[in-house]
């Protein structure tokens, strides 16, 4: 055998060892992830905000929220369809997508275990709020981004309806911006609640 086929052999199989290798190696290192919920993380925790027909505004912690298209722009939030919020959602078509800062953080854990139904939870826990531009629902003004939102579409996914919000309008505090106009998400402490 020539010299340049024993070193061809010898590095087919010295690549088979390794292949062999790290297999192994990455078999002994996964192991079943029994939560679905902690998978995919970190997610942004947010509170969602709206309006009823009546007039009432509310607002609810909401930990499935994300991007879902960049043309148009678009977000999703998961909710489930027991939630006062979710009525208010489905007969308005209106949210507010409210960033939340680590200073709310009690606040914010207020608002995700306590229900319209049985108090003025934004009142309760002295929420300031405005109308928002585009959409009747209101806007957090202790959160430092709000994006207003539309529904365009939703799915149930089985335990959440996910409420598919076209963006008609996006808020930061000023001193958030870059240069550019962009929101510098390093000068923002958000909420790590989970």
């Amino acid at each position: 055998m020539e010299f340049t086929q024993l070193l061809t052999v010898t590095n087919v199989k010295i690549m088979k060892i390794l292949v062999i290798y790290y297999e192994r190696m990455f078999e002994m290192n996964k192991v079943e992830v029994k939560d679905f919920k902690s998978c995919l993380k970190p997610m942004p925790d947010i509170l969602v905000s709206c309006k009823g027909e009546n007039g009432e505004v509310n607002a609810l912690a909401v930990g499935y929220a994300g991007n879902c298209s960049y043309d148009p722009p678009m977000v999703m939030v998961g909710i489930v369809p027991s939630r006062y919020s979710y009525h208010m959602i489905k007969e308005t078509g209106e949210f507010v997508v409210n960033l939340v800062p680590e200073s709310l953080r009690e606040k914010y854990g207020y608002l995700g275990s306590k229900s319209r139904r049985d108090e003025d939870k934004l009142v309760k826990v002295d929420v300031s709020y405005k109308e928002g531009l585009k959409v009747k629902a209101p806007i957090l003004l202790d959160c430092p981004v709000n994006i207003e939102c539309t529904v365009v579409d939703s799915i149930m996914t089985g335990s959440h309806e996910m409420f598919i919000g076209k963006v008609e309008y996006i808020h930061a505090d000023e001193n958030l911006l870059d240069d550019n106009g962009n929101i510098d998400y390093s000068k923002i402490n958000l909420l790590k609640f989970r």
